[in-house]
């Protein structure tokens, strides 16, 4: 498999995918949105978006499965596996509050071999492939070398809000006033993807998806940087929890989660 001509690939489809969303965005029906579950939401541009990139990785891959977050496709234990986000940061979308983005990546076993994250306000396009380099269209990307007293995080807000609120309240006190400053983003995808870029310094998130992850944790590493789950360990491609920084400040931010199962 030549892994850098199928990342271009995946780039266009990511594109299109943007594309559809952002016409959708223009008409959008909010009355069509539906719950999954408290504050959680899907609309018919997130079940749109997915099988035009489901159609078009088959097209690519024909032998691989896929983990989607709308279910439009399935995994039976296949050599590879392609791990779709159609539209990470739909209460953004909703909200047509930026930003929000497509994620893709393609996995073999817990091996992430490449990720695309389009995102669609700004039209940028992340991706890697594995020993390739991270990139943002055609400029390479470099984690930052901040400390944690210069550092911007992001700490975000997910789903399980009774479960993650003591985590969130212990992360603002132990660093708000101690970092440079702390942003919410709303897309994990997009997060990870601005660490890599040396945007932001460091990222924590828990209960969320591999879709929501997977490609974006891949371009950090690709810049240099270092992801984890809350233990520290570094096989996090089947949990729900992620650390990611450039590195210098990882050790701060594991000891405030590492407790957290």
């Amino acid at each position: 498999m030549e892994l850098e001509q199928l990342t271009r690939s995946v780039c266009d489809v990511a594109r299109r995918a943007g594309a559809y969303i952002a016409e959708e965005r223009r008409k959008f029906q909010e009355e069509k949105v539906e719950r999954k579950h408290a504050h959680d939401y899907v609309s018919y541009v997130d079940k749109g978006s997915e099988r035009l990139i489901v159609e078009a990785l088959r097209e690519l891959l024909p032998e691989a499965g896929f983990v989607t977050e709308e279910g439009s496709a399935v995994y039976h234990d296949e050599q590879y596996c392609w791990v779709v986000d159609p539209l990470d940061g739909t209460t953004n979308f909703i909200h047509e509050y930026p930003s929000y983005c497509v994620s893709i990546a393609l996995c073999r076993g817990h091996e992430i071999l490449l990720g695309v994250v389009y995102e669609v306000t700004s039209g940028e396009c992340y991706y890697a492939w594995q020993g390739g380099g991270a990139w943002l269209g055609d400029r390479p990307l470099h984690v930052s070398n901040h400390a944690i007293g210069e550092a911007l995080l992001c700490l975000q807000l997910p789903y399980n809000s009774d479960a993650y609120r003591p985590v969130i309240h212990r992360l603002i006190d132990a660093f708000y006033g101690r970092a440079a400053s702390v942003r919410m983003i709303g897309s994990a995808a997009l997060a990870l993807c601005y660490v890599a870029a040396g945007r932001l310094d460091g990222y924590v998130e828990k209960y969320i998806g591999r879709w929501d992850y997977m490609a974006g944790a891949l371009i950090v590493q690709e810049a240099s940087g270092c992801v984890t789950d809350y233990d520290g360990q570094a096989d996090f491609t089947q949990g729900n929890c992620v650390v990611a920084t450039n590195g210098v400040i990882h050790q701060d931010l594991l000891e405030e989660v590492k407790s957290e199962k």
